[in-house]
């Protein structure tokens, strides 16, 4: 009988339970270091597993994951709001380290997702950076707000502004710092530089956008489709209908990457006034009866859609063969 593992993953411990035959093992528990790791590939090995599930929750889980993969063994990387979804579907309300463990085991072995396989070193390290400055860039754009609000009140000592004055001053300083790094390893990487020039092809993508967007498309596996990168990213659309008293309206998901959705709004409001495509595709939603919201979303939607296209393909990006043929019942 196959043996499936469930790992719980938390700041400072790693807990595993083995499922086989329907009988789950007792609960183990290793230390999130080196040791630790090194500990848990042991009984792995030992236990032979056909499949390593656990949950692409916070930042914890993804060295574990490459140093798994790494050592030879299968790891599946799973949504959290799927794994919601099958905890509630097993009438299961309580909830620790041990209880997850078993259900993610159980999970592995009952819907057998797809094995994880990690991107290399360099698209590691651009999505580590790339997120890195997103961080920062949220940082300066609080600073910015409450320098706003302390000019705004007479009463505000001077050193208060001059301090907040230094501070956003030190955060350019890092972001403009980082985004140099992630160029410098963009040079290292011809590939990546190459996708990275078919991204700024783009109207309202500069190089700011650019970085955001492909140090997130990079680490994801070729084989995804459209769909698939759309639920990604948040941006598919959930409808909620039931019978003939429940039809709300649609709405976008937002269970996907939010790095990749806020790196998407910009470029988006700048190709609606810039890309006469875009435009036009934006200006026939709105005209159809759509909000300005739901019509840029949409546009975000075909945008993302094209540039995972683009990286694909190698080939630069054109909204003329993107939105030439795309069907408005579909937006």
């Amino acid at each position: 009988m196959s043996v499936y593992a469930g790992l719980d993953i938390g700041a400072y411990s790693v807990d595993l339970v083995t499922r086989q035959a329907d009988k789950p093992s007792k609960a183990k528990r290793y230390k999130q270091t080196s040791d630790g790791h090194n500990a848990l590939i042991a009984q792995l090995k030992k236990s032979k597993p056909a499949l390593i599930v656990m949950e692409a929750t916070g930042i914890y889980y993804f060295d574990l994951a490459v140093t798994l993969a790494e050592a030879g063994l299968p790891v599946a990387v799973i949504n959290p709001k799927s794994f919601r979804h099958f905890a509630e579907l097993k009438l299961q309300t309580s909830k620790t380290d041990a209880i997850d463990s078993e259900l993610l085991a159980e999970y592995g072995q009952r819907m057998a997702p797809a094995p994880w396989t990690p991107p290399d070193h360099h698209h590691q390290a651009l999505r580590s950076l790339g997120r890195q400055i997103n961080r920062l860039v949220g940082c300066r754009a609080q600073a910015k707000n409450r320098l706003h609000a302390l000019k705004a009140t007479r009463s505000t000592p001077g050193l208060l502004i001059e301090d907040e004055q230094d501070g956003i001053a030190m955060l350019e300083r890092r972001i403009d710092r980082l985004r140099q790094a992630a160029l410098d390893l963009l040079a290292e990487a011809p590939a990546l530089q190459r996708r990275y020039q078919h991204l700024l092809a783009a109207k309202g993508i500069g190089e700011a956008s650019a970085l955001s967007i492909l140090a997130e498309l990079c680490v994801l596996p070729t084989s995804l489709k459209s769909g698939q990168i759309s639920r990604h990213a948040g941006l598919d659309v959930r409808q909620h209908q039931s019978g003939t008293s429940v039809n709300r309206p649609a709405r976008i998901s937002k269970a996907g990457n939010v790095y990749l959705r806020s790196a998407l709004y910009m470029p988006a409001l700048s190709a609606v006034r810039y890309d006469p495509h875009a435009k036009a595709f934006y200006e026939a939603l709105v005209a159809r009866g759509k909000k300005k919201i739901q019509a840029l979303v949409a546009v975000m939607r075909k945008y993302l859609t094209g540039l995972w296209a683009c990286l694909k393909t190698d080939t630069p990006f054109d909204s003329a063969r993107l939105f030439q043929t795309a069907g408005l019942q579909n937006a």
